[in-house]
């Protein structure tokens, strides 16, 4: 792929392992697409095909992926699309193999190549119980891949984006030291990653649209790195400036976004939409990446159990008060009082309620062992001997279970040079791709000056904040990100100076006594904020009621606040 000037189509079909199965084949079939991209890991994703591996070794990858292979390589070949995928997982290589086998099962002769090296279970895997250790690679291994005339890809551990940044450094020859077009391709594939969230999906503003089967997005990406979010024409969902800001703020943080190839500054981004379904994504500057690559380890941390109590009608907090209470008894009875006991009272109880779900309330218990049996009898045998003996209406939302073992994910940094970044090329040559020659450690940035205050009559009335500003939240590591965005200038001026971190925690009491850092993105008209601890050890660990964060910025939407009358 020798890059001749003109637009790369990149298209994505894959969000997460398990997203829309028909997704390959409609990108393939709706509309003109020179590259079909997928993302199929996530950090719970790793510890799922960690644990398939110990079960098989010669598995550790997507299986979904080969499934659609079977109805889509056919399409692909005959219409030029080349395929990258990290579907490899823990195993780029086995999951090569398998392709070769369908290919020439249903006759459809193909190059593959994969690219490896992200593994780094040699280096961690005396630690106790680590399952996965792999660094994110970037796009080196999928431009050479590509150079080499792959028409599919396959690589394990790299970062979202190379999925996109490699392709189009393959194509117009981009070299390691063109910054701001490899950060434009970097944004480019933060959009495309996460699937239909760039077309309506998750959207804040959905009611405005028709997003019942959002289309998968597609990337027209220019030599200079600029390009053009949109979707196949016919296709459902809508691509505006806010649903491309909303993907943007997605488990992001500050101004400086680093990654293998190159740190992409946020703060340089413009949006400006190009017609229906068109947003032009430019202007974006890069700066040299970080020496150290991000490790992502999984582990196991232990064994869990739930088991949520319905409590309904009067006296919600002393029937809560008594099921905990016999529940410690029956811990002290058997001796053996799991590690961690974590209690929660969810009052979504109503008064005088004509349905009896709404005059009900949740007391859930979630408790933690290094031993199963721990957390096993001793916690589901105590909750059903109450059922006859404890709270008047006693019962539980599902018979408890014997205990389940959850896991833990840590980042670490390793220095890129003792990394192996390897292209393994479909005549089976293997490449070396060397770490970048320049980096530069991404040090925070001072924060921009603000926009000047809204000038109002001072009017004011309280209600949602998600009246006049949208967000989308979720998760990396232990840590949440809340990316808030004012639809207006007016809006902007405004939030910019309402919405605090002391503000913040107030609006999202779980946060009160959590370190909140606070990124400010003028270009945007965004407010970026990142939440250390609140999802204690990862999605894995489900340390909380919704464990990747992804609704925690639609609860910010609906606090009340004092808005100026202007804006609403």
């Amino acid at each position: 792929m020798t890059g001749d000037g003109g637009v790369l189509r990149i298209g994505n079909a894959s969000g997460f392992y398990g997203d829309r199965f028909d997704a390959v084949r409609e990108m393939l079939t709706d509309g003109a697409l020179d590259v079909l991209t997928g993302d199929y890991l996530a950090e719970l994703t790793m510890l799922i095909l960690g644990r398939d591996r110990l079960k098989d070794p010669t598995r550790g990858y997507a299986k979904t992926f080969l499934r659609q292979l079977e109805e889509s390589l056919g399409t692909a070949v005959e219409r030029g699309v080349r395929l990258v995928t990290n579907a490899g997982g823990l195993n780029p290589a086995g999951l090569a193999d398998a392709v070769r086998e369908l290919a020439d099962r249903v006759g459809v002769p193909v190059r593959v190549a994969h690219v490896e090296g992200d593994d780094l279970m040699a280096r961690y895997g005396g630690r106790a119980g680590v399952l996965t250790a792999n660094a994110y690679l970037g796009g080196g291994g999928i431009a050479a891949c590509l150079k080499a005339g792959a028409e599919v890809v396959v690589t394990g551990r790299v970062t979202d984006a190379a999925l996109v940044s490699g392709a189009a450094a393959a194509h117009f020859g981009w070299a390691p030291a063109d910054h701001d077009r490899l950060a434009g391709a970097v944004v480019a594939g933060h959009v495309l990653e996460c699937g239909t969230q760039a077309t309506g999906g998750n959207y804040a503003f959905f009611t405005a649209h028709d997003v019942r089967r959002p289309g998968f997005p597609l990337a027209e990406i220019a030599a200079d790195g600029s390009s053009v979010i949109t979707k196949h024409p016919g296709t459902g969902g809508t691509v505006t400036v806010g649903t491309v800001t909303a993907q943007l703020l997605y488990e992001t943080a500050g101004a400086r976004y680093p990654g293998p190839d190159v740190t992409a500054r946020l703060d340089t981004v413009r949006l400006a939409q190009d017609g229906p379904d068109r947003v032009r994504v430019d202007g974006v500057r890069g700066e040299a990446p970080p020496p150290a690559l991000k490790v992502g380890l999984t582990r196991l941390g232990g064994w869990r159990n739930a088991v949520t109590f319905v409590l309904t009608g009067l006296d919600i907090e002393a029937k809560a008060a008594l099921v905990r209470e016999q529940m410690a008894a029956a811990f002290d009875a058997a001796k053996r009082r799991p590690a961690s006991v974590e209690w929660t009272l969810a009052r979504t109880d109503h008064a005088d309620a004509a349905v009896q779900e709404e005059a009900s309330a949740l007391l859930r218990l979630v408790v933690r062992d290094a031993d199963q049996e721990a957390v096993g009898r001793v916690v589901s045998g105590a909750a059903v001997e109450l059922a006859l003996g404890s709270i008047p209406g006693f019962h539980v939302t599902a018979p408890p279970g014997k205990g389940e073992p959850y896991g833990v994910f840590e980042a670490e940094y390793v220095d890129a040079a003792d990394v192996p970044h390897i292209a393994v090329l479909p005549d089976g040559r293997r490449v070396g791709v060397p770490p970048p020659a320049e980096t530069r450690e991404p040090a925070p940035l001072a924060g921009p000056p603000l926009p000047e205050p809204l000038a109002h009559d001072g009017r004011l009335r309280r209600a949602p904040l998600g009246l006049v500003a949208g967000a989308r939240s979720g998760d990396k590591g232990g840590s949440a990100n809340v990316g808030v965005w004012a639809r207006t200038d007016d809006a902007w001026r405004w939030l910019a100076h309402e919405l605090t971190t002391d503000r913040l925690r107030d609006l999202l009491p779980e946060a009160a006594d959590r370190p909140v850092t606070r990124h400010v993105l003028p270009n945007l008209r965004s407010l970026n904020f990142v939440i250390d601890g609140l999802l204690g050890a990862g999605v894995a660990a489900q340390a909380r009621f919704d464990p990747q964060a992804k609704a925690l910025g639609e609860w910010l939407r609906a606090r009340h606040l004092d808005i100026p009358e202007v804006l609403l």
